[in-house]
């Protein structure tokens, strides 16, 4: 049966100080290590044994991946990592303090770049601190200024269909971990989240949540495994 658990990683940080992160590469705090650390012993816990696990290139969320799987005992698991499981682009907002900007632009607006489903946030000026464009994890890619939920579900979705979905169709067991925005864009995929309702989908930190799928990769049942800290998940495709 094919098996997935989406990992948001833990707190970094620039989330403990409130700034829009994006593509900057920032690393894990002390409490985003444990949220890592229990986020495997859940796992460990249920029982789950993966085959393959992929993670972005950023630092926050391959820590985390790394720290989950030893604290499942599964150091060994091979890991993929791939910009295209990034967190969204906040394009000219990267490095700003959220509180902040929200005074100078309004909290309506704030709440239109942050959560909407297809409004970007200003492009990032070339050539300033937080160009990625000369960046060597992304040699060859068509590195963005910005990006929305749907931009990110752009990239994420090409991605899913050409190295995550064919293992999962001979069966395998799979951990993502990954960002709020490149994990929203997943669940929205297999969920068939509509986009007005997507914007409500919240993953919590280090709280895996394991999805299981049928042949055709349609989600049959879903649960935090951490039910304490559980978020509102989407209804299954074909129920209401």
């Amino acid at each position: 049966m094919p098996t997935l658990v989406l990992l948001r990683h833990g707190q970094s940080q620039w989330n403990l100080e409130n700034r829009f992160t994006g593509w900057v590469d920032v690393n894990l705090t002390a409490e985003g290590e444990a949220q890592a650390k229990k986020g495997g012993e859940l796992i460990k816990g249920a029982g789950i044994v993966f085959d393959h696990a992929f993670t972005s290139v950023l630092t926050r969320a391959i820590r985390t991946c790394n720290i989950a799987l030893t604290a499942a005992g599964q150091a060994w698991v091979p890991v993929t990592k791939d910009w295209r499981l990034n967190e969204r682009h906040y394009g000219g907002l990267t490095g700003l303090d959220k509180a902040e900007t929200a005074a100078l632009h309004g909290d309506a607006q704030v709440k239109v770049w942050r959560r909407s489903y297809d409004v970007p946030p200003p492009e990032l000026e070339e050539g300033g601190e937080y160009d990625f464009a000369a960046d060597p994890r992304y040699k060859g890619a068509q590195v963005p200024s910005t990006e929305s939920l749907k931009t990110t579900l752009d990239r994420v979705e090409p991605y899913w269909d050409e190295e995550i979905a064919p293992e999962l169709q001979v069966g395998e067991t799979l951990l993502i971990a990954a960002h709020g925005n490149s994990l929203r864009a997943i669940v929205k995929l297999l969920f068939a989240v509509p986009d007005d309702a997507i914007v409500d989908v919240e993953i919590p930190t280090g709280n895996p949540l394991l999805i299981e799928l049928d042949a055709k990769l349609r989600p049959t049942a879903a649960r935090y495994l951490d039910t304490a800290r559980a978020t509102p998940l989407p209804a299954l495709p074909g129920t209401k």
